[in-house]
């Protein structure tokens, strides 16, 4: 089972980006990697959409996302949001890691 959470940063001036490129250049991004439970922490931008960055966010468990929660690199990520006034939008999906079978015929591997 794995937790993933969809988070989408917008803004109204191209900050959006920035914040992604601050997160990388302070080492944020690559600490939260290396946090016990997590799966996947990875930003991508809609082709249609300039003043948009989705962040898809993965953890192991409830109990991992919580811990990071609570560490001070939280701090540093919600002060990052306001400098650059990033609103969100989050979707929460728990995954069960089956595929069914009537699904397998559409999936190249």
């Amino acid at each position: 089972m794995a937790i993933t959470i969809n988070i989408y940063y917008s803004e109204k001036k191209g900050s959006a980006r920035q914040f992604v490129q601050e997160m990388f250049s302070s080492g944020t991004v690559d600490a939260i990697k290396q946090e016990q439970g997590n799966l996947r922490y990875d930003y991508f931008f809609p082709y249609n959409d300039d003043s948009t960055v989705l962040l898809i966010d993965s953890w192991t468990s409830q109990e991992a996302i919580d811990v990071h929660h609570a560490s001070p690199m939280m701090n540093t990520i919600i002060d990052l949001r306001k400098k650059y006034d990033l609103h969100m939008k989050v979707e929460r999906y728990i995954s069960d890691d089956k595929m069914l079978e009537s699904d397998q015929k559409y999936i190249k591997k």
